[in-house]
């Protein structure tokens, strides 16, 4: 099983329930994606992030196949648009 974790910094932080709802949507539309789970933070700091994205996937081909999906690349634009900055981790359990 592969863990996807991607957290944002966004330029305006009411941009975060429209990001939220549109990686949510693509559960049960993207072969090989288990689970998603996007949290807005509260804590408002310096150092936090201000939103996250938890998803598990089947396999690195799974992955794979969800970062090009049609779908999937449906939201980017809206992603990119509202952040400021990205930070990715991908692993294997």
């Amino acid at each position: 099983m592969i863990k996807h974790i991607v957290m944002w910094k966004l330029r305006n932080k009411a941009d975060a329930e429209i990001i939220k709802d549109n990686l949510e949507a693509l559960v049960g539309k993207i072969p090989g994606l288990l689970k998603v789970e996007v949290g807005i933070d509260f804590s408002d700091s310096e150092q936090s992030a201000d939103v996250v994205l938890y998803s598990e996937l089947e396999s690195r081909e799974a992955l794979a196949a969800y970062q090009s999906h049609p779908d999937h690349q449906a939201v980017i634009p809206l992603v990119k648009a509202a952040a400021v900055s990205r930070v990715v981790v991908d692993y294997e359990v």
